[in-house]
């Protein structure tokens, strides 16, 4: 088996592309792995780097030394190949996928991942690419995606980040006019935004719907509708904690193997935290699955409490 490290210097509020090679040649050299590191160059290059090595045919682990970003890229670059399995290295702002699992710390370790148990999951088909975790159109595309902006500012990171983005794309306005096609019906009106669920967890710590299982071959979609400035705090506040049910007025639930978005304008997409943009947004379960190992002895499974309600 190889192991294929791929750093992305970009990642989180800094670069850490030092401290990763040398914790990676320690643990590996001990080990007497068969190993090497590659440094992400462009956007994209994750993608071509993992690509490549699974295209090869050998056995491979490729772990993304970064965060959400740099996940997507090596889980788009490896998605349908059965001899290559991904990870990742924590080391991004967010980390926000891996918070399913039990101890979401642990992908902070390398020698834990060394030692690791492997899942197939899901994927979401998002027009011509592939995501891991969660997408969305509209106002929570526009603040996810803007994050970025402000990571690298001291005392911003993960969820600060998050909520100066939705402060100043609030002031910028909140509904747009889309015509959702999901499971035969046809919503045609304002909208906040459209949550598309594969993970749980995006946003620094947002967790809108903590049932939602990537290995279902369903996807968990929250159609929000507009809203007021003044309701915002009081919509965001549930909607970070899973609670849409307690908002029927606001929001519609739905899964589905497939939504449609049609947009009077050419609109920002959220895809686990990267822009893509487009008018016609296609969404559906991919027929590629991705082999994501993780340490052993973690669990990814939603758990429910005595009365039946969904942990978040």
């Amino acid at each position: 088996m190889k192991h294929l490290f791929i750093i992305n210097p970009v990642a989180g509020s800094r670069d850490r592309t030092r401290e990763y090679t040398q914790a990676i040649r320690e643990a590996c050299d001990e080990r007497r792995l068969d190993y090497r590191i590659e440094v992400s160059q462009a956007p994209g290059h994750c993608e071509k780097l993992a690509r490549e090595a699974a295209e090869s045919g050998e056995e491979y682990r490729i772990y993304a030394c970064g965060g959400d970003g740099t996940l997507n890229e090596v889980a788009a670059g490896a998605a349908g190949f059965p001899n290559a399995a991904v990870t990742v290295f924590s080391g991004g702002s967010g980390n926000d996928f891996v918070k399913l699992f039990s101890d979401p710390k642990a992908f902070f370790h390398l020698e834990r991942l060394l030692d690791a148990e492997v899942a197939e999951f899901d994927m979401i088909r998002c027009n011509d690419s592939l995501a891991l975790n969660i997408c969305s159109v509209g106002l929570d595309a526009r603040i996810g995606t803007d994050v970025a902006n402000y990571k690298r500012i001291p005392l911003l990171q993960g969820f600060r980040a998050y909520l100066v983005s939705t402060l100043v794309n609030v002031v910028k306005g909140i509904g747009e006019h889309y015509v959702v096609e999901i499971n035969g019906e046809t919503i045609d009106g304002d909208q906040t935004f459209v949550c598309v669920c594969n993970g749980r967890f995006y946003g620094g710590g947002f967790n809108p719907v903590p049932e939602a299982d990537p290995t279902d071959g369903i996807l968990d979609v929250l159609l929000v509708k507009s809203v007021s400035r003044l309701q915002v705090p009081a919509l965001i506040g549930k909607y970070k904690s899973g609670r849409y049910r307690e908002l029927p007025e606001f929001i519609r639930s739905f899964r589905t193997d497939h939504v449609t978005i049609r947009c009077d304008r050419d609109t920002p997409i959220n895809l686990d935290g990267e822009l893509r943009r487009g008018q016609v947004v296609e969404m559906s379960v991919a027929k590629e699955k991705i082999r994501f190992f993780y340490p052993r002895g973690l669990t990814w499974q939603a758990k429910v409490d005595s009365c039946g309600d969904w942990l978040s």
